[in-house]
């Protein structure tokens, strides 16, 4: 039964690292990244579409995206989508290709981003945090029905806490990279 609880908690604590690594690298740098996109929906034909589904995002160089669509028809809901996002970016429509010039970040700019990389890392640690607290519960509350023993208890919340620091440690690490990227010129 611990051994189940502990499976489940290093689970839910790599998913957390890894919604938090997806929306760290969703922050705009001032090099283009197809992976900027990946918050994008378009309205295709009345559902809700994530955009690398009707296009393919490409990088050709550090300043821009290049967006080959493969229903023409989609082109305008694309444009309208990208324009309304909050990435402040415009698109340049040419055939069947949306280029996306990726302007380069002022100084403030690039704080303001840095601190938005910290909020979300810290949502983050807080969702591992949480899980830690949830699981510990569960441990204990096993422990107070006498299904499990004091010492495997403590050998279950001790492997607990390694899981916490694993899992933060690596947000940490995801966010100094983030943080580096959005700084450099």
């Amino acid at each position: 039964m611990l051994n189940d609880i502990l499976k489940d908690a290093e689970i839910r604590m790599k998913k957390s690292t890894d919604t938090t690594h997806l929306e760290l690298a969703a922050i705009r740098t001032g090099r283009a990244n197809p992976a900027l996109l990946d918050s994008i929906k378009v309205d295709y034909y009345g559902t809700l579409t994530p955009l690398r589904q009707i296009a393919n995002v490409g990088a050709p160089d550090p300043r821009l995206l290049v967006l080959q669509v493969f229903d023409r028809s989609a082109i305008a809901a694309i444009d309208k989508a990208i324009k309304t996002s909050d990435l402040g970016l415009n698109p340049q429509v040419d055939g069947n290709l949306i280029r996306l010039p990726i302007p380069a970040l002022t100084e403030d700019r690039r704080r303001d981003l840095v601190k938005y990389a910290h909020k979300i890392a810290e949502e983050g640690k807080v969702a591992i945090r949480n899980v830690r607290r949830d699981v510990n519960d569960m441990i204990r509350d096993l422990e107070k029905e006498h299904e499990v023993s004091e010492d495997a208890s403590h050998d279950a919340i001790d492997k607990v806490q390694k899981f916490t620091d694993k899992y933060i440690e690596q947000i940490d690490g995801l966010l100094k990279n983030k943080e580096k990227e959005i700084m450099e010129e």
